[in-house]
């Protein structure tokens, strides 16, 4: 395990890493999730391993801090990574996001292009207002005091099943919450332009159970491989963890067909 600050009162965001060659990975969780529970066994998988790894919790996370006076806005995180990278002597590595890891490694190659060679995003939030969910829209559905204090949080952990609820209670009621609300704000200009923006080659996985990517066709216009997992849902990793290993070793099979797990997610933060 390694750390570096991330505030001015000196709170740590914290990661684990592996050894190994070429380009550092980095790998971002979800809203509420875990970096190595999400994507060590991918890390694993003889098509990806050997390349040297980080496994990143965000603020409010996993093994990282939760100060209370912490915004928890996207770019608060992307901010956070990219003392991370810096930290870890990682520029130009890919960035593997989940979800809201998604939306935040769209950010911070907005921020510190510097820092990012490659983006890999799996159902990233793309715009603000997303459509309601049991995940970023029904905790930022309450308000904090509500949510942290008033029995939100538990009514949450109850909602979203007992795989992300794993997680989820693990992290700081305050930092989900306010992650919450800044994945539904959003950011200006959108993490959707700054995807089209971006100058580095850019992968974006949708699981086929979560129904066609809004504005798909405009993306890639704009450049980005946006691939279309068979046999997944939100969790693509999980879900279908061949086709997600593919997409992410840059094979030509990342379009190929899959073989589809028995089930697919339906729980989306």
């Amino acid at each position: 395990m390694r750390q570096v600050r991330f505030d001015a009162q000196g709170s740590m965001i914290r990661w684990t890493e592996t050894a190994g060659e070429g380009p550092p990975r980095v790998y971002v969780h979800g809203l509420g999730a875990m970096s190595t529970v999400y994507h060590a066994h991918v890390a694993a998988h003889p098509e990806l391993a050997g390349r040297r790894s980080l496994f990143v919790d965000l603020p409010g996370h996993g093994i990282s801090d939760r100060p209370t006076d912490f915004a928890y806005t996207l770019e608060d995180h992307a901010d956070a990574l990219a003392a991370v990278l810096d930290s870890a002597g990682a520029h130009g590595a890919e960035v593997v996001g989940h979800s809201m890891g998604g939306s935040v490694a769209i950010v911070l190659a907005h921020r510190r292009p510097d820092l990012v060679g490659r983006m890999v995003v799996t159902e990233g939030n793309l715009d603000p207002d997303p459509p309601a969910t049991a995940g970023s829209s029904g905790i930022a559905s309450c308000s904090e005091e509500e949510f942290v204090h008033g029995g939100g949080h538990a009514r949450v952990l109850e909602r979203v099943g007992p795989t992300w609820a794993a997680t989820m209670r693990l992290a700081d009621p305050v930092a989900l919450h306010r992650s919450a609300t800044g994945l539904i704000r959003g950011t200006r200009p959108t993490m959707r332009r700054m995807l089209m923006d971006a100058r580095v080659d850019r992968v974006y996985l949708q699981g086929e159970h979560s129904g066609e990517l809004p504005g798909r066709d405009e993306l890639v216009a704009a450049g980005v491989r946006v691939v279309t997992v068979p046999g997944a849902g939100h969790n693509v990793m999980f879900d279908n963890t061949d086709a997600f290993v593919r997409a992410v070793a840059l094979t030509a099979a990342a379009t190929a067909p899959a073989a589809p797990a028995p089930t697919g997610s339906s729980n989306r933060p």
